[in-house]
Parts: structure tokens; sequence; C-alpha cells
């Protein structure tokens, strides 16, 4: 019985005697460090809540009717979606689809020319070493700096000079180089593709454009499709520069039509909901988009890791 007593009174392995034990967590109350982590929570939501309930508002809005568009609840699906396309596809007989094919083009072509300028000189940035490399880099952080309304004017009156004005070129000259986009392939090539491997492809015999082309280019992969990503919305979303450049409504993207549709509204509040309809029919080949280059984004994980 002694023994045992002396066994069940001795303090427990690993504590001090003596030591204070931790009060229990005071009943009905969740612990601080719980209380903290929901704030973060609560700001995302609500920042959810302010982006998407604009969405929200699109949607719902394109299913009215323009009797039901200012007549009903803001939220209350409407009857009239099916109607509203139908008269969206034969406004000026689709003009509509004509302003979407060209966002997809200036948009599409635009962007890949613009990944394909950025991967080179952010390559060349990252890889090379030569007189003024910092300084040409400085400038281009300048550049991501500058409003592009600075530089609408400017590029309206090279292209005019040139006569290219009201042209499809006049849209997709301007958008081959990206400051923001030669940035970021500067500094993913710096990180992903390592000298080294650089190094020991020179001394096998390859020459510059192959070990770019055939080392650089698909090391840099994550980095480029997101590169691609951001000037394909950028373009798509693009209105101040179409608004400049364009005078034919035949090669208008469908941010310009659309704000062309939103004008005549005010003599003519049928067209109300073309423009609603054909602002969600724009957001649907963004969505699609962003789904199928998200499969891209796993390469980074899985590109093998170079021992030095």
């Amino acid at each position: 019985m002694t023994s045992v007593t002396a066994r069940t009174s001795a303090p427990a392995a690993g504590t001090t005697p003596g030591a204070a034990q931790a009060p229990p967590p005071t009943a009905g109350r969740p612990p601080l460090r719980r209380r903290i982590a929901l704030l973060p929570t609560a700001a995302l939501l609500l920042g959810a809540a302010y982006c998407l309930l604009p969405v929200a508002w699109v949607v719902v809005a394109a299913t009215k009717s323009g009797r039901e568009l200012f007549s009903t609840f803001t939220f209350l699906p409407g009857t009239g979606f099916t109607r509203n396309i139908a008269d969206l596809h034969a406004y000026r007989d689709g003009i509509y689809w004509r302003w979407m094919g060209n966002s997809a083009f200036y948009a599409g072509f635009g962007a890949l020319l613009s990944t394909a300028v950025s991967a080179v000189s952010g390559y060349a940035l990252a890889l090379y070493r030569f007189p003024g490399r910092e300084a040409v880099f400085k400038v281009l952080l300048a550049g991501v700096l500058m409003p592009p309304v600075i530089l609408a004017v400017p590029q309206y009156l090279l292209l005019a000079k040139a006569d290219l004005t009201d042209s499809y070129l006049s849209v997709l000259l301007p958008l081959l180089l990206s400051p923001y986009g030669v940035y970021l392939a500067r500094i993913y090539a710096a990180a992903a593709v390592p000298a080294d491997v650089v190094e020991a492809a020179r001394m096998d015999g390859a020459g510059e454009w192959r070990v770019f082309t055939r080392i650089g280019v698909p090391m840099m992969v994550p980095g480029l499709v997101t590169i691609f990503l951001f000037q394909f919305v950028a373009v798509w979303n693009n209105f101040l520069l179409p608004y400049i450049m364009l005078g034919d409504d035949e090669k208008f993207p469908m941010t310009l039509g659309l704000y062309t549709l939103l004008a005549q509204g005010s003599n003519t509040p049928a067209l109300y909901t073309l423009v609603i309809t054909g602002a969600l029919l724009a957001l649907l080949p963004l969505i699609a988009l962003f789904l199928f280059i998200q499969r891209f984004w796993s390469l980074d994980l899985l590109s093998g890791a170079v021992k030095s």
C-alpha cells in the first residue's frame, strides 16, 4: 500500500514539482486563437460578397424582360432570358457576335504575341549580363507604374502618322510590349531556369535560341501561362484603346460595342436588356479560359528539381 500510494502521489513525468497548472479554458467561449482566426475569414467573405454581388445581379437581370427589369425585385429571376438572347442575336444581323469575335481575336492573338515578347525579354534580362541591363529593367518598372490612359494619346498620334488608325493593327501593336509581363517573365526565369543547366547546354554545343526554346521555355511554362491569362483578361476588358483608335463599328471589340448599345439605351430603354445579356455572355469565355489553363499551373509543382 505504501509503494502504491507513493507512485500515485508522485508528479507526472516531464513536469516540475510545484509548477502551476494551466487553467482550463472558460466553458462556453472559444479559444482566443480561434476567435482571431475568424477575422481573416470574415474579411475574405466580405470581399467575396463585394466582388460577386454585381455578377449575381447581372445573372439575374439577364433573365428579365424590359418590363420586368424596372418593375420587379432586384434579385428576383425573370422569364425573358431566351427572348433576350434571341433579340441580341437579331440586333443588326448579329453584330454582337462580330464584336465577340473581334474581342477574341484582339485578346487571344494580342496576348499570345505579348507573352512571346515577354518571354524573350524576361529570359534575356534574367540570364544574360550586358551593359545597361539594370537601366533597362528600371525603365520597365517605371512602365509598370505608368497608367495606360497617359500612353493612349501618344500611341494614337504615332499610329496616325503611320496611317494605321481604324485598323486591327492599331489595337494589336500597342499590346505587344507589356512592362508587367516582362517583369513577371524576368522574375520567373531567374527563379525557374538554373544557370548551370544553361551553361551545360552551351558546353554541349547548343545555340542560344535552342537553349531558350528547348530548356528555358519548358521551365517557364507556368509563369508564361500566368502572363497570358493576365494579358488576355486585360485586352478582353480593354475599352480606352479601341475607343480612341477605332471608328468602324465592324471592328469594335465587345466592350466598345456594348458601350454603344448602352449609349443608345438612353433613347431606347429596350436595349438595356441586350446590354445586360451581352455582358453576361462576355463573362463565359473568361471563365472557360481560367478553367482550361488552371491545369497548367500544376506543372510548377511537377517540374523536376535540379540539384546544383
